[in-house]
C-alpha cells in the first residue's frame, strides 16, 4: 500500500521439467546449516506449513454454499464472508466473481474459503474498476483464516492505485494463503500491513504487476510489533522488485524458503532496516534472470535508508542464474552465521524445490494465465507488463452431487465410510484424526494431481 512507509516504494528445456540451472552459490563458509523446529499443534489441513499452519480456519463451523457469481445476496461469496460465526465457503459454481461494490473484508474470524470445491475451472476474484475497484481479497482485524485455490486477477483499473493490491492482510493472525494465483495488481501482489502474526503464504503465484509499480510481495508494511511469517514454495514472476520485500522489527521470525523468483528488474529480495533490522532466513530459493533483468539488478539487496538497526540476514543454499548482482555487497555486513529463528520446515535443495514449485504452485485447476507464467519460468521467456490483462473464458460446469449439503461429494462419502445422507463433515469416519471434510478436500487436490 503506497506511501504507508518509506520502504514501500532461454534456459534449456528438456523433458517435462528439464530446466538446467547453473551458478549455484554455496552457503557462506561461516554459516551453519539450518536448524528446523516444526510448530506444534493441529494443522489447518494436511500439508499445511509455516507459522500459519496452526490456523483453525472454519473447522467445525457451518458449511455455506456459494451458489452464485453475483457480488451480493443469498448464495454469494460476500454473504459467506460476512457470516459472523465459524464457516466454510463451498463453491457450487465456477467462473469470475466480479465485485461491483467495494469488495468484502474478511473481518469475522474462523473462515475457510475452499476454492478447490468449485466445479470446472474454479473461482477467480476481480472487481469492476472505478472507485470501488479495490483489493479483491482483504483480511482485516481477523484471525484463523484459510484461503486456498482462489485466483485474484485485477483485469480492470481501479480509481486509486494504492488501494489495489491483489491480497491484503491487515491486523490479523493465524492466516494461511495457499495455492492462490494473482496477477495485474497496481500495488502489491500480496501485502501485509500493520500488526500481523503467524502468517503463511505458500504454494502460490504472484505475477505481472502493472508497471510502473510492479511489485510481488510486501511482507510487512508499518509493522507495530514482532511478527512470525513464512513465505514458502511460491513463484514471483515478472515483477520489477519486492520479490519479496522484507521489513520487520527485531525479534520477528521471517523465513523465505524454496521459492522461485523470476525476472526482477531492479531487485529480487529486499531486506530493509526501517523497524530495527529485519531478522530473516533466505534459504534454498532460485533467483532467475529474465528479459527485464540486467547487470544492475540485485538478487539479495539490503536497504539502509532510514535504518534504525542492522538486519540479520541468514543465507543458505540459494541458487542464482543469470548476469546480475547475485548478492549485493552491502549485504555482507548484515550476514549472520545462524538463522535468527529455526526454520518451520526442512528445506529442499534449490534444485529439487524448483521442480516441486513448478509442479504444485498456484490455484488448481490451473488456467491459461498460470500456464503462460510457468512456461516463461521454464524457458526464460516473457516480460514485465505483458500480456495485457484479459481473463480467459470459463464455461459453467456442474458441481458434484451433495444430497446432505455437508460440502462433500456423495460418491466420495460412500466410498470412504462417511454417510452421504447425513451431514457429517466434522466427523472422522476413518479414525485418522482428520475430519471427513478435510480428508475430502485432500482427495479433491489429489484429483488435480497434487
Amino acid at each position: 500500500m503506497a506511501g504507508r512507509f518509506m520502504a514501500k516504494r532461454g534456459l534449456v528445456f528438456a523433458g517435462l521439467f528439464g530446466l538446467a540451472l547453473a551458478d549455484c552459490a554455496p552457503p557462506s563458509a561461516a554459516a551453519s546449516a539450518p536448524v528446523v523446529k516444526t510448530p506444534s499443534g493441529q494443522k489447518a489441513f494436511p500439508g499445511a506449513v509455516g507459522y500459519g499452519a496452526v490456523s483453525a480456519g472454519g473447522r467445525g463451523g457451518r458449511i455455506i454454499y456459494v451458489t452464485t457469481l453475483a457480488d451480493g445476496g443469498p448464495g454469494s461469496l460476500r454473504s459467506c464472508i460476512d457470516y459472523k460465526f465459524p464457516r466454510v465457503c463451498v463453491f457450487r459454481v465456477n467462473g469470475v466473481i466480479r465485485f461491483t461494490q467495494r469488495p468484502p473484508r474478511i473481518r469475522y474470524p474462523y473462515i475457510t474459503i475452499a476454492g478447490q470445491t468449485a466445479p470446472g475451472g474454479g473461482i477467480t476474484l476481480s472487481h469492476n474498476g472505478g472507485a470501488n475497484g479495490q483489493t479483491p481479497l482483504v483480511i482485516k482485524n481477523s484471525h484463523d483464516v484459510v484461503v486456498r485455490h482462489i485466483r485474484v486477477r485485477n483485469d480492470k483499473a481501479g480509481k486509486y492505485r494504492g488501494a489495489e493490491d491483489n491480497i491484503t492482510i491487515e491486523n490479523s493472525s493465524k492466516v494461511i494463503i495457499d495455492h492462490v494465483s494473482t496477477s495485474w495488481s497496481r500495488d502489491e501482489g500480496i501485502n501485509g500491513y500493520a500488526d500481523n502474526d503467524l502468517v503463511t503464504i505458500s504454494n502460490s503465484i504472484f505475477a505481472w504487476g502493472i508497471p510502473k509499480h510492479d511489485k510481488c510481495a510486501l511482507l510487512a508494511s508499518d509493522p507495530r510489533d514482532k511478527q512470525n511469517l513464512s513465505f514458502i514454495n511460491n513463484i514471483c514472476a515478472h515483477n520489477g522488485d519486492r520479490n519479496p520485500d522484507i521489513n520487520f522489527p527485531r525479534g520477528s521470525c521471517v523465513e523465505v524458503v524454496n521459492n522461485i523468483l523470476y525476472n526482477a528488474q531492479s531487485e529480487f529480495a529486499e531486506v530493509w532496516e526501517t523497524y530495527g533490522g529485519s531478522p530473516v532466513s533466505i534459504v534454498s530459493n532460485t533467483f532467475l534472470a529474465g528479459n527485464n533483468t540486467n547487470t544492475n539488478s540485485r538478487g539479495i539487496a539490503r536497504e539502509t535508508i532510514g535504518s534504525t538497526g542492522r538486519a540479520q540476514i541468514y543465507l543458505w543454499g540459494n541458487k542464482y542464474e543469470g548476469n546480475f548482482k547475485h548478492i549485493s555487497p552491502e549485504v555482507d555486513v548484515a550476514r549472520v552465521q545462524d538463522g535468527p529463528c529455526p526454520l518451520t520446515i526442512t528445506p529442499q535443495t534449490a534444485n529439487a524445490s524448483f521442480y516441486t514449485v513448478l509442479a504444485r504452485s498456484g490455484a488448481f485447476p490451473r488456467d491459461s494465465i498460470d500456464d503462460e507464467i510457468l512456461s516463461d519460468v521454464r524457458n526464460r521467456t516473457g516480460q514485465i507488463g505483458s500480456p495485457a490483462p484479459s481473463l480467459p473464458y470459463q464455461p459453467a460446469a456442474n458441481p458434484y452431487p451433495d444430497a446432505d449439503k455437508d460440502g462433500m461429494d456423495d460418491s466420495w462419502e460412500a466410498s470412504h465410510g462417511a454417510n452421504p445422507a447425513k451431514s457429517d463433515a466434522w466427523a472422522d469416519a476413518n479414525g485418522n484424526g482428520v475430519s471427513n471434510f478435510e480428508d475430502f478436500l485432500t482427495s479433491r487436490e489429489r484429483g488435480f494431481g497434487l
